[in-house]
């Protein structure tokens, strides 16, 4: 590719407003994630029939990390498209926006702005449902010393802080240990995670694995032998480190994704509990205090303070083109938030029924259950029972 087909993002910073069109195609897991402000989405394979794509005058297109944006320019140019590339893709954006930050006069101060925002704009749909969480399902108890698990993502960071708040507001004694762990990440996530820790005045613990060398040969579910490895090695230095618990952070969006995808590719009901005990580890519990937020009250108060994360630092989607292909996990799940957000069009309650309905569970109208690992038929109690046809 020619050097005037590709453009930094501190050349595109100097270009005039509303003299060229910004467009982001990543799949749309990781545009919803976080995205360049005014970039419209458009998917690579969707490039050369959108109507959304201004083909009169300048597009800049990103991709993840460069390599696929750089094929879709050349083909918009042989269409006759002035088409450029954001040199670096969304990564780079990334990282030149983080080295801006860092040289603002505010970048000492900022973070108390952004504790502030927890507990007024966003105490209701934050702050109160975490500490509701907390009450409601027991999660914290005096004495404990939690391990407060940090991927880099919105969801573990927003996490971070709102433990720091719990610290301040705390009516029993308990530590927290914010944790994160590099299992193979590129340098450049590495940094972003490190960078955002900093801004938000987390403290956090680092340790390194190879997990993503350990699995990176692996041809039969990847993700899966990755996220038990992760688990295991998580737990095993929380317990080093004098933790009896670890905090993960899962909303309340991916319970009732994970109680669809059981039930529609599992065959199976069941739900992503508040707090497990493991099994593996004597004495060390997980557990889920962002159970009752939802993930777009998470992206409105990332936004709101102009924060960027993250989203995916697998080493298996470095180049873009790997990303929610052929039946994986992350495709499937974007299959059920697509479905939940259909059903919502006529019943605007799918959501908090489809949450509910794990906790309302009757066994007299089941088939069968499992429990301790074994399985109770409704046949092996039938004949002893009186019928009730209201059932």
């Amino acid at each position: 590719m020619t050097e005037q087909m590709n453009v930094t993002s501190i050349e595109l910073k100097q270009w005039e407003k509303g003299t060229y069109q910004l467009v982001d195609i990543r799949d749309e897991m990781s545009y919803a994630y976080g995205h360049l402000p005014e970039a419209v989405h458009i998917p690579a394979e969707e490039l050369e029939t959108s109507t959304l794509l201004n083909r009169t005058g300048k597009v800049v297109l990103y991709c993840k990390k460069g390599q696929a944006s750089a094929e879709a320019v050349e083909q918009l140019r042989e269409q006759g498209i002035e088409a450029y590339q954001l040199t670096g893709g969304y990564m780079q954006w990334l990282m030149d926006s983080v080295a801006e930050e860092q040289a603002s006069p505010q970048a000492d101060t900022l973070y108390k702005d952004i504790e502030q925002s927890i507990t007024k704009k966003f105490k209701k749909a934050i702050w109160c449902k975490f500490t509701k969480a907390i009450n409601e399902y027991q999660l914290v108890q005096e004495g404990d010393k939690i391990a407060v698990c940090i991927s880099g993502g919105k969801d573990s960071m927003l996490m971070a802080k709102l433990f720091q708040e719990l610290k301040k507001h705390n009516k029993f004694p308990f530590e927290v240990q914010f944790l994160v762990m590099d299992p193979g990440y590129s340098p450049a996530n590495r940094q972003m995670i490190e960078a955002n820790a900093k801004k938000l005045h987390i403290p956090i613990t680092v340790f390194e694995s190879d997990i993503f060398e350990s699995v990176f040969h692996v041809d039969k579910s990847p993700c899966y032998l990755c996220a038990r490895m992760r688990r295991g090695y998580l737990y095993s230095k929380a317990k080093e480190l004098g933790c009896n618990k670890i905090a993960l952070g899962h909303h309340y969006d991916d319970v009732i994704e994970t109680i669809l995808m059981g039930m529609l590719y599992g065959a199976q009901v069941q739900t992503m509990m508040p707090k497990l005990h493991s099994t593996n580890f004597e004495g060390m519990e997980l557990i889920r205090p962002m159970y009752l937020i939802r993930e777009d009250d998470i992206k409105a108060w990332r936004d709101y303070n102009g924060l960027q994360f993250i989203q995916c630092a697998c080493k298996f989607t470095e180049t873009c083109t790997t990303c929610h292909t052929d039946g994986t996990t992350s495709s499937k799940r974007l299959e059920i938030k697509h479905l939940i957000q259909e059903l919502k069009k006529t019943n605007r309650y799918v959501e908090g029924n489809i949450f509910k309905s794990v906790e309302n569970v009757n066994l007299a109208t089941v088939i069968a259950y499992k429990q301790d690992g074994v399985v109770h038929h409704f046949l092996d109690t039938y004949d002893g029972e009186c019928g009730e046809e209201s059932r």
